[in-house]
């Protein structure tokens, strides 16, 4: 063994024993329902101590962000070390201690455009789940074509003006700050007038209106913003736009891969496949109930190993770029199909709201919108026939 390999045994090593020491065994059901999922906020309550417990456990060794540099919450590690900690926390089925969209969208865009001050001021709150994000991006005449949105956003010297609306803005009455694209410039042509802004959701002037899905719960909002004034500055030295003015549509570009390749590892699952159809009452009894179960667990572990060699690509400068259209379509149908052949093994159990099943007929109908957020199924597959193979318009 090489020094190297040497020093990540011992990783792995040091890493077990911590996780086995500290994650409290209810958190142990990475693949419970949406609803344990930790988001923090101001707002937010903890389902049990337990989970607070974890919570703060993570914030105090930085693995709520682990590859995030340590002055901003993060545990500093590399990527083989990543690739460890994920690793030892799938063996245990633990949950992760904190989800949010400051962690997969905003924490990434501003470390790669974000000036320092707006580092230092944003990201420690991130990591510790202080402040839930939300992000305004689809419009009601700009969804697809998210570079037509039209937000109005005016310099009024000392402050910006406000006046739109977002749609589809997941959990926006649950978040304490919104990253949004606004439209600075009318006149120029659409990818070129648009800033990526940051504001307070308590701001005078934003309300929000939930959306009812067929699952009966609500993440999608309406967001209104009505003569909204947000300050140039948030705090001396802190910035509002992020990026320059007029050039959100770099910014937008680059959270978006992030975006999708967070959708995409949907597909995979905490736990086998396997593993969760042979708890029903019927086990993998049936051929061709196995059949597609093996099916899914290889496609599974093939989303899975490329996503790895792009976070590899990614971390040596070559960035991950349209192929992200890929790997969500792909990690949104894979997600589909996983539920799919969940609520089949449960039979007609499994359609009862109330019944043994608890939440699988919500999770289920809510993997369907997987197929739009982050961009559509079809719009997906338009970007990898163009742009990935080169296939003519």
């Amino acid at each position: 063994m090489t020094p190297e390999t040497d020093d990540l045994a011992g990783f792995r090593a040091e890493l077990r024993d911590w996780l086995e020491a500290n994650c409290p065994e209810s958190m142990r059901d990475a693949d419970g329902p949406e609803t344990s999922i930790c988001w923090g906020g101001k707002r937010w309550v903890f389902e049990s101590e337990d989970q607070k417990l974890w919570l703060e456990r993570c914030v105090t060794r930085g693995l709520t962000v682990p590859t995030w540099p340590k002055e901003y919450g993060g545990a500093g590690y590399s990527r083989e070390q990543e690739k460890v900690f994920h690793e030892e926390m799938a063996r245990i089925h633990a949950r992760s201690p904190l989800q949010s969209f400051g962690i997969w969208m905003l924490g990434p865009a501003l470390l790669h455009f974000g000036t320092p001050e707006q580092k230092a001021h944003f990201l420690p709150p991130i990591s510790r789940g202080e402040i839930r994000w939300c992000q305004g991006y689809s419009e009601p005449g700009a969804g697809s074509d998210l570079a037509s949105v039209q937000t109005r956003c005016e310099d009024k010297g000392d402050h910006w003006l406000v006046n739109g609306q977002k749609i589809w803005t997941s959990y926006a009455d649950q978040a304490d700050w919104i990253f949004a694209l606004v439209r600075t410039d009318r006149e120029a042509k659409k990818h070129l007038g648009i800033t990526f802004l940051l504001l307070d959701m308590t701001s005078s002037g934003v309300t929000t209106r939930p959306i009812k899905l067929i699952s009966g719960a609500s993440p999608f909002c309406e967001t209104f913003f009505d003569n909204v004034e947000v300050p140039k500055e948030h705090a001396p030295g802190i910035s509002s736009v992020v990026g320059t003015v007029n050039r959100g549509w770099d910014v937008a570009k680059y959270l978006l891969t992030h975006e999708r390749t967070m959708i995409s590892a949907t597909g995979s699952g905490a736990r086998s496949l396997g593993a969760v159809l042979s708890e029903e009452a019927g086990g993998l009894t049936d051929a061709s109930l196995r059949a597609a179960a093996v099916k899914a667990e290889v496609d599974a572990l093939a989303i899975g190993l490329t996503l790895e060699r792009y976070k590899d690509m990614a971390e040596s400068g070559q960035g991950v770029g349209d192929a992200s259209a890929m790997l969500k379509y792909v990690g949104t149908e894979l997600n589909k199909d996983r539920h799919e052949l969940m609520m089949a093994a449960g039979g007609s159990d499994a359609l009862e709201w109330d019944g043994p099943h608890g939440t699988r007929p919500a999770d289920w109908l809510r993997t369907k919108a997987n197929s739009i957020e982050g961009g559509t199924s079809e719009v997906m597959l338009g970007i990898v026939s163009r742009r990935v193979l080169g296939l003519p318009g």
